[in-house]
């Protein structure tokens, strides 16, 4: 999928999760002070979860670290590309990651 594919599939799924999607040139969504989600330039999603969650999503879906401008972003899953047309699934784990960062101390 293209960058734009993607980016449209990210508004979509932040939509439907009730958060805004904020950023130009690098779309994210932050609560609390935190990103907790991120769309890198090669057109990828990354997710922050918990760190539970993190392993189980990892092992579940066979992905992997998320990387953007060549950094590891610790926490943060990379969503494989069969899920990203599967708005309501990605909305619950955008909704778990917002959840997660509002129980962290406030920056």
């Amino acid at each position: 999928m293209s960058y734009a594919d993607n980016l449209a599939l990210y508004d979509k799924v932040a939509a439907a999760a009730g958060i805004e999607r904020k950023g130009k040139g690098m779309p994210y969504t932050s609560a609390n002070g935190y990103m907790f989600s991120l769309l890198n330039k090669d057109g990828e999603l990354g997710i922050r979860l918990p760190k539970d969650s993190y392993k189980k999503f990892i092992e579940k879906n066979d992905s992997g670290e998320f990387r953007s401008h060549g950094a590891v972003m610790r926490e943060y899953v990379r969503i494989p590309e069969s899920m990203l047309g599967k708005t309501k699934s990605l909305a619950k784990l955008l909704q778990e990651s917002l959840d997660y960062v509002n129980s962290l101390p406030p920056k």
